[in-house]
């Protein structure tokens, strides 16, 4: 960690879920951040790419802005989802190579891998078939913009990384029924049930599938060791490696807010995957580092901050999927 004391660097979306996380986890490990606001400069334009790099100069650029949400958003915005992810990595990496941006971090996505694989998804299998069509818009543009790292590295010796991440949880996620992921979905739900009094909390599905679950603050420390570690552009899977039954999530998460009521589950609802979690032994060998926080610790440290900040109550109607 001690590689970027002295250092400068520019995160993009450093106001969103993950990236005001990345800003303080960059900060403690002694550089000076940048965190331009979509407001100064609109990173789909790579007028403005350039102008932000004029104005910033920099030694590195981690990009964590993106446009996504879950199933439901993807569904009804796909080409918005597309375009403005793909020309706002273009750009920007173009950008930066330009500038003589030493090094690059891209942030990727566990939806980038194939639809059709379920168990444990290690770095080789991202390109082996088609992303699910339920997040093709998002999980192909980073496919494509991993890509871009390799190649760019490989022509112009650019020190590039590429993280795929797992599914995130922790404070300042998004918390809106047609935008979050299936954490948020659920803290809200159990939380509100609770504070509310209801005495049955409904879930889609059986509860069967096993998902990976990865505290954001860890996320965020990961990305900083990353970004000393990895120069070639070849994705690194950055999760627990932890599977986590979606029932045993609401288990969990019913524990730490205090829901004393029955859970009903709608069977009738899809499940998705059987299991889907990162094969994360490169990880390990390459950062020599684990997450260091448990999922209860996390979920708990989660609600209490819901529950500080929660927004006007917007009814019940929100589900969650396994995603």
């Amino acid at each position: 960690m001690e590689g970027w004391r002295g250092t400068r660097v520019l995160v993009t979306g450093g106001a969103g879920f993950l990236g005001r996380h990345l800003v303080e986890a960059f900060r403690a490990a002694g550089a000076t951040v940048v965190a331009p606001r979509r407001r100064e400069y609109d990173l789909t334009d790579p007028r403005a790419c350039a102008a932000c790099l004029r104005a910033h100069p920099v030694d590195a650029v981690v990009h964590s802005a993106a446009l996504y949400g879950g199933i439901w958003f993807n569904r009804v915005k796909p080409a918005e989802i597309f375009h403005t992810n793909l020309v706002m990595g273009v750009a920007l990496m173009e950008a930066a190579r330009r500038a003589g941006v030493a090094r690059f971090v891209q942030v990727g996505t566990a939806c980038s891998y194939p639809g059709d694989l379920s168990g444990d998804l290690a770095e080789d299998d991202l390109w082996r078939g088609p992303c699910h069509e339920s997040v093709e818009c998002y999980g192909l543009v980073k496919r494509v913009l991993e890509a871009q790292g390799r190649v760019y590295h490989a022509q112009f010796g650019m020190r590039t990384a590429h993280v795929i991440l797992t599914n995130l949880y922790g404070p300042h996620d998004c918390w809106e029924p047609e935008r979050s992921h299936v954490v948020a979905a659920l803290v809200r739900k159990v939380v509100e049930a609770t504070d509310d009094g209801l005495p049955v909390l409904e879930v889609w599905g059986t509860g069967r599938p096993v998902r990976e679950f990865l505290y954001v603050a860890d996320a965020a420390e990961a990305i900083v060791r990353a970004g000393l570690r990895c120069e070639d552009g070849r994705p690194l899977n950055v999760g627990t490696g932890i599977g986590t039954s979606v029932r045993e999530l609401v288990g969990l998460l019913c524990e730490v807010a205090g829901f004393r009521g029955e859970v009903r589950w709608d069977p009738s609802k899809p499940d998705g995957a059987a299991r889907k979690v990162l094969d994360v032994r490169r990880m390990r060998r390459v950062l020599g580092w684990s997450p260091p926080t448990a999922l209860r610790d996390g979920l708990a440290r989660t609600v209490a901050w819901y529950r500080a900040h929660r927004p006007a109550p917007l009814g019940t109607e929100a589900r969650a999927s396994a995603g």
